[in-house]
Parts: C-alpha cells; structure tokens; sequence
C-alpha cells in the first residue's frame, strides 16, 4: 500500500484536505436544505480538517529541521 511509503506529516495533510473537503460539502448541503444541524456538523468538521493538515504541516517543518541538522 502506497501510504506505508508516507510520512505521518504527510498523511495528516492529505486527511485533513480531506475532512475539510467533507465539512464543507455537508455545510453547504445543510444550508441548502435550511438545516442547521447538518450545517453546524460540517462546519465543525471542516474545522477539524483544517487543524489536522495544519499539525501536518507543522510535522514536516519539523521533520525538515531534523533532517537539516542530521
């Protein structure tokens, strides 16, 4: 499987694209059909995908400054 091959900054990065892609379909499907739970639902899942790609982009800053120092 090609995410073995991945480093975890990596694939923090890629899920949390992905959540946020999530959370924004369900947000806007939710005030479409004047739901707010639905609504609220997305919002904070795009949120969630927003913090885990940036803790991935933190991860690979620090994995370059560990590589830099080695």
């Amino acid at each position: 499987m090609l995410t073995s091959f991945m480093r975890r900054s990596t694939k923090d990065q890629i899920k949390g694209r992905g959540r946020e892609l999530k959370g924004r379909v369900k947000e806007k499907t939710g005030r479409a059909m004047h739901n707010r739970g639905l609504e609220a639902k997305g919002a904070m899942e795009r949120l969630g995908g927003k913090i885990q790609r940036k803790a991935g982009d933190f991860e690979r800053d620090l994995e370059e400054e560990d590589e830099e120092m080695a």
